[in-house]
């Protein structure tokens, strides 16, 4: 399990560069459908996923013109997370889940940490499909958690994070409360401890962040931070604990 997490980790983490770039795009524009250069982008998937290079772009030293971030980092994160949580979770029925929607958090991350953006058309789809997936995976009689609580962890947390929303909308954006919904459902699903473990991390992680940007005079109390990453980050580690406990 651990060894077909890892392949499919690499597999999906190698076709995010080029996702990462069309999504990586200001609120209120169209995603991209060029390279820099405006040459069409062509390839598999409707040219949502693959490598980030233009075989019509001039061939440099290392050749095609390449765009977005290089595929090794989405691959080895991808791979790793992949892996780390089907360790944890060992035999249970949830475990093929977290590895399968794994790459999508990674996707999120990576377009959040560019443009401060999480896009709805994988927030909302995250969270219906982790709820759903989960749902099934209560069915097989080996899972290690209760999905009823999953699904009411993934309300409290979308919650939690809309009355933040309304109280500060500079500080928390709208797609954090849409990427909620779905962590909340896999926090929730290993119990309100790993819940609350999990949610408290997120904070604790992107804090700890601003105040190493503070200390080494690269921000202040109004720089604006990317937070999706760190909600991810908490909400693996929390799973990750809740997987080994389970």
């Amino acid at each position: 399990m651990v060894v077909v997490a890892l392949g499919y980790g690499v597999g999906a983490g190698l076709l995010l560069p080029r996702a990462v770039y069309r999504l990586s795009v200001e609120p209120d524009e169209p995603w991209r459908s060029g390279c820099p250069a405006g040459h069409p982008l062509t390839g598999p998937a409707a040219a949502w996923l693959g490598r980030s290079h233009c075989p019509l772009c001039p061939t440099g030293p290392t050749g095609p013109a390449r765009y977005g971030p290089p595929p090794a980092g989405p691959a080895v994160l991808s791979a790793l997370v992949c892996g780390t949580l089907a360790a944890a979770a060992g035999g249970t029925a949830e475990s093929l889940v977290w590895a399968l929607l794994a790459p999508v958090v990674v996707l999120l991350a990576l377009v959040d940490r560019a443009v401060h953006r999480l896009p709805d058309v994988l927030t909302l789809p995250l969270a219906l499909a982790v709820t759903a997936l989960l749902g099934v995976a209560a069915l097989t009689g080996r899972a290690g958690g209760d999905w009823p609580r999953a699904v009411l962890g993934g309300l409290a947390l979308g919650a939690g994070y809309l009355v933040l929303f309304l109280i500060n909308p500079d500080g928390m954006g709208f797609g954090d409360v849409k990427l909620a919904l779905a962590l909340g459902v896999a926090l929730g699903w290993y119990g309100w401890g790993v819940w609350l473990v999990g949610v408290f991390l997120g904070f604790l992680y992107g804090t700890l962040y601003g105040l190493a940007l503070a200390v080494r005079g690269r921000g202040g109390r109004r720089t604006a931070l990317a937070f999706g990453p760190f909600m991810a980050a908490g909400a693996f580690t929390g799973v990750l604990l809740g997987g080994l406990g389970a």
